[in-house]
């Protein structure tokens, strides 16, 4: 179709809660070693997708009605009822029912996880109402949770990813890939918790957490092996194993890519065991990733994504990412008939990085890395019925970046060559610590009612040691043309952020099936280091603030045998966001708010099938105006880009007998703003995907699924920036197919 007209207003490239997909990427095994050498919607909004509005009212109208029948009385069928009982961990770092937590959480179980099989992590968490992500190359991905899909150097400080209660990364060292080294499509369970996090947590848990949980040696058979192929020379290996008080599980796939030039190989490991030693249980985890991929990079001009031809071509075969990680985690709790548990973690971490940031003038190339340690310590206890914790933990970090150019830039205009010089841009090491103390408790009002108060505080500082001559110069000291170079870099300094996080919940027990809750939260994050020390053009000092999120939530939840439920509604305020200015100096002058309508449900129709329906709606806005980087001016009350206003899925699970499943997956992204101008827009999709799997054998199963059923051409991201509509086209449909062999 003919392109429409021109955006109204300047082009643009807006860092706010957008910027540049954080870090895209790409790469080619021959290229590569050469490149290593050196609202509800304003009166101003595109018309609304009424379908889609329209369809979200009856799903969640339809959930308020299967609300009221969980009072009825249930049955057990095929589709077993322990799979549709809650258990909540990542809130305390102990299990507790889904009734007795105040908060949104929603878990994806063993069963859930096995049947997707999923080749990313997205299968699994858009699932999740109020959850987006948005598939890049490869293994790459952009987040929302609660929020717009977030890009930029901080975008994935906004949200929390853990292993075993435990963060990946260390703070003010995110990457906005950091999910892909976590073993999510082996681990036993994934929650996610949304909005503003426990005090247990503290920075980095703004707008949501992602726990990814491994499962205990007692979990694993004795040994399970499965092979599986699919389109696109998919092919991977999956294998788990238990001796004693270990267990070994890992993977090792290999992607021959959908696109040109964009093929990924990855490999996981895990380490598990499970020991008693000096009254309590000691548990032992250890993982290591490895992850080659070629970047395929946007296609572009208005609606490419529909043209198969276009999709699959890629304009950046040189692109490409290497990235490695690994973890220890030891932890040792006294939780076994203990009045007042105890609780110890300790965790050692490094990750590193190397990648062509393709989507940069120039090509420059980036390595960074990070080596942490972390230390946590808890106790909890209930007296009178009052039950309380308590807990401190700090961590230490040294994380370093160099970024370097192998030859003289050859896009853009006179201008834009002048001021990127050949060489190296930014060689610097930071060391940081963050010390954090919370306390908690929740007392019992009445019978029913219980409030609870929690508090964190944070002392996060950073010490940074520029490698490279101060000021915004090329590497030898030569400035360059057009008002100077503009790669900055700050002279050797400290900077150090202190925050106060308090939460307060109410929550009442309406009978033994249905709760209501109440919750206020406060969640935080320090700056990234990135944002701090990798200036632009003249600023040699970023003064920027932590970013605050308020938010207010009320919620219904209902646990019962054929019936889990939870309805919420929240609003929040978002204050200090980091972005950058006209002049391309990092600010923190940015506000946004937040408000929505989420729903989860699980039924159990009959004792064969089972309905699961998961929608949000949403309104994300800007609550400043301001002139930013690009061109683009904010106005308050627009949209932000890249936020859906609603998102639903439904699936539909046949499980006629316990050697037989199968389940048919709707799911639908609603239209939205690809500009903060609210001017270029993505009309959003809607897909269908089916899974099957049958036990054959006693030992043996064999499951396919076909992703994208219906051949449907979307977009996985859509964009527009530099006058130009972009987006990272999505597959294609696709079938895999593994066989499966295990020994109890």
């Amino acid at each position: 179709p003919a392109a429409p007209p021109a955006p109204i207003g300047p082009d643009k490239r807006t860092t706010l809660e957008r910027g540049a997909t954080g870090d895209k990427h790409r790469w080619s095994r021959t290229s590569r070693r050469k490149n290593t050498s050196t609202s509800w919607r304003s009166r101003h909004a595109l018309q609304i997708d009424h379908n889609g509005l329209m369809l979200a009212w009856r799903v969640q109208r339809v959930g308020l009605m299967l609300l009221a029948l969980a009072g009825a009385p249930g049955v057990r069928g095929v589709v077993a009822a322990e799979e549709l009982r809650e258990v909540v961990v990542s809130a305390t770092r102990t299990a507790q029912p889904r009734l007795d937590y105040a908060g949104s959480i929603e878990r994806i179980g063993a069963v859930e996880l096995a049947l997707l099989g999923a080749q990313h992590y997205a299968s699994a968490l858009n699932r999740v109402p109020g959850v987006l992500i948005q598939r890049g190359s490869g293994q790459e991905s952009l987040i929302a949770i609660r929020s717009p899909v977030l890009t930029g150097a901080g975008a994935c400080g906004s949200f929390l990813i853990l292993e075993d209660g435990m963060p990946t990364r260390p703070t003010g060292f995110c990457n906005v890939n950091e999910l892909f080294e976590v073993n999510t499509d082996q681990a036993v369970a994934i929650e996610v918790l949304r909005g503003a996090a426990p005090a247990l947590y503290g920075a980095n848990a703004v707008h949501g957490i992602v726990n990814v949980i491994t499962p205990a040696v007692t979990d694993l058979a004795r040994v399970r092996l499965a092979l599986e192929g699919g389109s696109d020379d998919w092919l991977r290996v999956r294998f788990a194993g238990s001796w004693g008080h270990l267990g070994l599980l890992g993977s090792a796939s290999h992607d021959g890519g959908w696109r040109a030039d964009s093929a990924t190989d990855e490999a996981k490991l895990n380490l598990l065991g499970d020991y008693s030693l000096a009254g309590g249980e000691l548990r032992l985890r250890a993982a290591a990733t490895r992850l080659n991929q070629d970047t395929a990079g946007f296609v572009h001009g208005f609606n490419a994504y529909r043209n198969l031809a276009l999709s699959r071509s890629n304009d950046n075969p040189e692109a490409f990412r290497d990235a490695w990680s690994s973890r220890l985690a030891l932890r040792w709790s006294d939780t076994v008939g203990a009045a007042a548990p105890r609780e110890i973690n300790f965790l050692l971490r490094h990750s590193s990085m190397e990648f062509l940031q393709h989507f940069l003038l120039g090509k420059p190339l980036e390595r960074n890395g990070q080596s942490s340690a972390r230390l946590s310590l808890s106790q909890r206890g209930n007296r009178g019925g009052l039950r309380w914790n308590a807990g401190s933990d700090i961590e230490w970090a040294d994380g370093e970046l160099l970024e370097t150019q192998a030859g003289p830039t050859l896009e853009g205009s006179a201008a834009a060559r002048a001021i990127r010089p050949a060489g190296k841009h930014y060689d610097y090491d930071v060391r940081a610590i963050t010390v954090g103390a919370w306390l908690g408790g929740e007392l019992d009002l009445t019978e029913r009612l219980a409030l609870g108060v929690d508090l964190r505080a944070d002392h996060t500082q950073y010490h940074y040691i520029n490698r490279m001559r101060s000021g915004n110069t090329d590497e030898l000291g030569v400035a360059c043309g057009f008002g100077g170079c503009l790669y900055s870099r700050p002279a050797n300094r400290n900077d150090h952020f202190d925050d106060l996080a308090p939460k307060l919940h109410l929550r009442y027990h309406v009978n033994a099936r249905h709760s209501l809750y109440f919750v206020a939260a406060r969640g935080f994050r320090p700056p990234e280091t990135s944002e701090l020390y990798r200036l632009q053009r003249q600023q040699s000092v970023a003064p920027l603030h932590s970013e605050l999120l308020d938010s207010v939530e009320t919620g219904w939840v209902v646990s019962a045998v054929r019936l889990q439920a939870s309805l919420a509604a929240w609003t929040m305020r978002k204050r200090h966001v980091i972005l950058r200015d006209s002049n391309g100096f990092n600010i923190s002058d940015g506000r946004t708010r937040h408000a929505g309508l989420e729903l989860s449900l699980t039924w159990q129709l009959a004792p064969e099938w089972q309905l699961a329906v998961a929608g949000s709606e949403a309104r994300h806005r800007y609550d400043f105006s301001l002139a930013v980087d690009g061109g683009e001016t904010i106005v308050a009350g627009r949209d932000i880009d890249t936020a859906p206003r609603h998102l639903q899925s439904l699936r539909l699970r046949y499980r006629p007998a316990e050697h037989w499943q199968s389940e048919l997956e709707w799911t639908h992204v609603g239209g939205y703003f690809a500009d903060a101008a609210n001017q270029a827009r993505y009309p959003g999709h809607q897909l269908a995907n089916l899974r099957l799997a049958w036990d054959f054998a006693p030992r043996w199963q064999l499951s396919g699924r076909i992703d994208n059923l219906t051949d449907s051409r979307f977009a996985d991201r859509a964009d527009f920036a530099q006058g130009d509509y972009r987006y990272f086209p999505g597959r294609s449909r696709s079938v895999f197919l593994q066989l499966q062999w295990q020994n109890h």
